[in-house]
């Protein structure tokens, strides 16, 4: 996954678990439940890793240009933590992924294609939530590991690191129980982990412990520039035991006017994988900008 990406070579992880300096520091289950925002107003959550904030600061920003009162819930936590949050209406709006909502909606729906998968995601998802048009840009898990470790144990696929049987796994705990995480590896793969430790989201917990050798491989997202930055190597999945990973808004079908999906619809179409690289290389920048300024800077950009 060699990416020119000029800039990067001072880089030396990605803060994913850190938030835009515009989010709301909440961080438990508490903070996803409550009371729905009125008809005319829409709350916009994130997942806590800063790819997630940014997209919803787009969201956000392109929905207030257009008059639409927004409250913002950024950081909120994993999938585990703001789901319930979008049930009961306390969320009405947060950029997802398809392959990854569609295993926590529905673990049997054995999808791995991009269509496949927006199309069973479709009719997975609970009849007071829907998702509007998918977006070209992707952004996986991938099981990493550094080039001296691919180099001495012969690694190319998930396979080969499945031959070993000293692995230490890292990642976020929830990667862990996830049915794309180990319990998939293992089925999959065969994959014996020796031991596995909990870290933070593709951040620089599972950055650095790549780089000093505290794991052998790790759960890192494909659009991390930590990646080619530190010359890892991301493992190839023949067995799609991470199915397509497409960016997507998942929001409250009483919230999806025509003019809200107009507005959310045209993001998708502008979004691609390598815009997601390159704004998560600037929000990365050493001035470590807000993630509202990089989001504003791309829809000016692209004439959102």
């Amino acid at each position: 996954m060699k990416r020119a990406l000029a800039g990067l070579a001072a880089v030396t992880a990605m803060t994913l678990t850190a938030c835009g300096g515009s989010a709301d520091p909440l961080s438990n289950a508490s903070t996803t439940t409550g009371t729905p925002a009125p008809a005319g107003t829409i709350t916009v959550g994130s997942a806590n890793f800063p790819e997630s904030t940014l997209l919803a600061e787009i969201y956000a920003l392109a929905l207030e240009d257009k008059g639409v009162t927004v409250n913002r819930k950024l950081n909120i936590g994993s999938r585990e933590t703001y789901y319930p949050g979008l049930q009961d209406g306390s969320i009405d709006l947060i950029p997802e992924y398809t392959g990854v909502l569609l295993n926590h909606v529905s673990a049997a729906a054995g999808a791995t294609e991009s269509e496949a998968v927006y199309t069973a995601l479709q009719s997975a998802l609970p009849p007071e939530l829907t998702v509007l048009e998918k977006s070209a840009a992707e952004n996986k898990d991938a099981v990493v590991v550094t080039r001296a470790t691919a180099d001495e144990r012969g690694l190319k696929t998930i396979a080969d690191l499945a031959k070993s049987d000293d692995v230490v796994f890292g990642g976020p705990p929830e990667f862990q129980q996830r049915p794309d995480g180990i319990p998939g590896l293992q089925e999959k793969y065969g994959l014996k982990i020796k031991e596995y430790k909990s870290l933070d989201v593709g951040g620089p917990l599972t950055v650095d412990a790549l780089k000093t050798g505290a794991v052998t491989a790790a759960d890192l997202f494909t659009t991390d520039p930590a990646i080619e930055a530190n010359d890892f190597v991301v493992l190839e999945d023949p067995e799609a035991n991470f199915a397509a990973q497409n960016v997507v808004p998942l929001i409250n079908k009483s919230k999806a006017t025509p003019e809200v999906t107009e507005v959310l619809n045209a993001i998708s179409a502008k979004l691609t994988t390598e815009t997601l690289i390159e704004l998560n290389s600037k929000l990365n920048a050493p001035d470590k900008p807000d993630a509202a300024k990089v989001a504003r800077e791309w829809l000016t950009s692209v004439g959102l």
